[in-house]
């Protein structure tokens, strides 16, 4: 899952949320002189923990995906996979 929290921050409590940010190996991806905006990923579980964590400090605005899935390519080409080869 991925998950975009924005957080409101207090000068006294932006500390705390970089804190927080940092053991869920989340990512500020915008901040603002009162808020931070965070991407975490992970599992439901992770997701949920980091919410709870950050709720106290007052969460502004919440989205989450959901699960995401891609097919994995096989390592090996198979007959329908035409070998590369590389042009000098």
């Amino acid at each position: 899952e991925t998950a975009l929290i924005k957080v409101h921050t207090k000068p006294e409590d932006r500390a705390e949320a970089l804190r927080i940010t940092d053991i869920f190996r989340a990512n500020v991806i915008d901040s603002t002189p009162t808020t931070y905006t965070l991407e975490v990923t992970g599992d439901a579980n992770k997701i949920e923990a980091i919410i709870n964590l950050l709720q106290p400090l007052g969460i502004k605005e919440l989205v989450r995906t959901g699960r995401v899935a891609i097919a994995r390519e096989p390592v090996r080409p198979t007959a329908a996979q035409p070998k590369r080869v590389a042009k000098d």
